[in-house]
């Protein structure tokens, strides 16, 4: 053939290795992509829920998302599941960034096993807790999963401890939190329940240790998922539930306002923002906002809103034990925790839950090295047998403990009542609050003055020709003696007393002068808190 024929032929293309390779490595990562497969993926759809893919693209930046272990498989045998082995093994791993910021992340996938937990699902997640605490970055995991994995037994209980394991030893080092949005039950729930703050969504959450079918089994009561488990309950009644989301983007969307809040580890502070909002803001409106009667209730959270950056409140167990309110904020961009008595609520009273509620808040502060803002308008703890006999004293020791525990900078502002061990225990000056403060209102006392008159002068009051008036009288002197804070003053258990306007300069100058703060344990492993 003349070369000229030769010439026109088109070259024969030659597959090199390489290039079957990559197109294995494509077609592989495209199966693990698709999770369970379409028909999976239509009915977690029908369900109202995102993939776990959906998921981690809502919750991170964009584009930032780095898998591990994609193709990983399951290597069980038995029931049949050696028969199907799709690759990630029911969980999507990675780390990320969240407004720029390092993040690790796993996100359970229901369109396999039913998100189901079994040996090779549990190395995965262990892998990224071990590179969180190593690399020293928080970790969010979404929880959607049936369980333990039923066809691998043993290796998938195991499964949970060395997550547990994890979970423990990155305690107050890095921040973890936990997503639920779908079922997390059993064993399932201890991982949750060991981390931070655990966030659930409407509708499509549960949480439960045994379920209503088991419970109706054992106790013969009847209830519903939502009922037993559901995202208001746990919020509401149990506390298990820090944040309430109304769909998966809102919840998701709180955990990224969360984030902006805390620090990446417990060696580095929380980030800082440039504030818009006047550090020398007086605030008049404060002066109106407490009653003339010093029994009637207020808002709390518009007090603080009123002095915090901006008016910005995020309230964390919103929904749990109102009488304690707790919370991020800023104060001239530095982020400040936030712990205030509720006088709408109980009057404000320290009872079991808020006590539990307001020491986790504490500790989980002091831990991440975000200071702590007292609001004080306490009249006692909650009276009752019920209270009593529930342990009120060893639960309300709870929050004295981790109060005087914590090193970080503490302040106190005394706005209202302050009386008796419940005065004490909300940071006062006597447990080592670094600064505290009393408004003009501030009422700092063993009791309210009708019940310290009773005891006091009982006998007097008995013999008494008038007993109404002459009461009436004693409790206007009692009234004149403590109900202010210029005793306390006097004897500098309280630092200053401060106009109410002044609240913000004020904390903001106290703040600013202890961010160099540096106090230290006696050395130990560690403390016995009362638990």
């Amino acid at each position: 053939m003349p070369s000229s024929e030769k010439s026109d032929r088109a070259p024969v293309p030659v597959r090199s290795r390489i290039d079957e390779r990559i197109e294995e490595v494509q077609k592989r990562k495209a199966e693990a992509e698709l999770g369970g497969g379409e028909a999976a993926i239509s009915r977690q759809k029908k369900r109202g829920k995102l993939t776990a893919r959906e998921r981690l693209e809502k919750l991170l930046d964009p584009g930032s998302f780095h898998e591990t272990d994609m193709l990983a498989r399951h290597r069980s045998h038995g029931f049949g599941i050696e028969g199907k082995r799709p690759y990630g093994d029911g969980v999507v791993t990675g780390w990320g960034t969240l407004e720029g910021r390092k993040v690790f992340v796993f996100a359970q996938d229901f369109t396999v096993f039913g998100g189901s937990l079994g040996e090779v699902h549990a190395e995965k997640i262990c892998k990224i807790l071990d590179l969180a605490l190593e690399t020293g970055a928080p970790v969010i995991g979404l929880n959607d999963s049936g369980g333990a994995r039923i066809q691998e037994g043993a290796p998938s209980l195991a499964g949970y401890a060395y997550i547990f394991d994890r979970n423990v030893r990155a305690s107050g080092v890095i921040p973890q939190i936990s997503v639920i949005l779908g079922p997390c039950a059993g064993g399932a729930v201890y991982s949750p329940a060991i981390t931070d703050f655990v966030f659930m969504c409407e509708d499509t959450a549960h949480m439960f240790i045994t379920g209503p079918e088991v419970i109706r089994a054992v106790t013969g009561e009847e209830v519903t998922h939502e009922e037993l488990g559901g995202a208001m309950t746990h919020a509401t009644k149990s506390g298990v539930a820090h944040f309430v989301g109304t769909d998966e983007e809102h919840t998701l969307s709180m955990v990224r306002f969360l984030m902006s809040f805390l620090p990446a580890n417990n060696l580095e502070d929380p980030p800082y923002f440039a504030p818009s909002d006047d550090p020398e803001r007086r605030e008049m409106r404060l002066r109106e906002l407490l009653p003339d009667t010093p029994n009637k209730a207020y808002d709390m959270g518009e007090l603080i809103r009123l002095v915090v950056d901006d008016g910005e409140l995020f309230e964390v167990h919103a929904h749990y034990a109102g009488n304690i309110l707790t919370g991020f904020a800023r104060l001239n961009g530095h982020v400040v925790g936030i712990v205030a008595n509720q006088p709408k609520i109980l009057a404000g009273t320290l009872d079991i839950d808020s006590s539990t509620k307001a020491a986790r808040f504490v500790r989980f502060c002091d831990a991440f090295n975000i200071p702590l803002i007292t609001f004080v308008d306490v009249p006692g703890f909650l009276p009752g047998t019920n209270q009593e006999y529930g342990g009120i004293i060893r639960h309300g020791a709870k929050l004295l403990y981790a109060f005087t525990e914590a090193t970080v900078p503490r302040l106190t502002v005394i706005v209202r009542k302050a009386y008796g061990g419940a005065y004490l225990v909300m940071n006062s000056k006597h447990i080592r609050a670094d600064i505290s403060y009393a408004w003009p209102t501030a009422e700092i006392a063993v009791m309210g003055p009708e019940g310290a008159v009773n005891i006091i002068f009982r006998k007097e009051l008995e013999k008494a020709a008038d007993p109404a008036g002459r009461k009436a009288e004693m409790i206007e002197e009692y009234k004149t003696k403590f109900s202010n804070p210029f005793i306390a003053a006097e004897r500098g258990y309280v630092d200053d007393v401060i106009e109410p306007e002044e609240t913000r300069p004020q904390l903001i100058a106290a703040l600013e002068m202890l961010l160099t703060k540096r106090e230290t344990l006696p050395p130990r492993k560690h403390g016995n808190i009362p638990l």
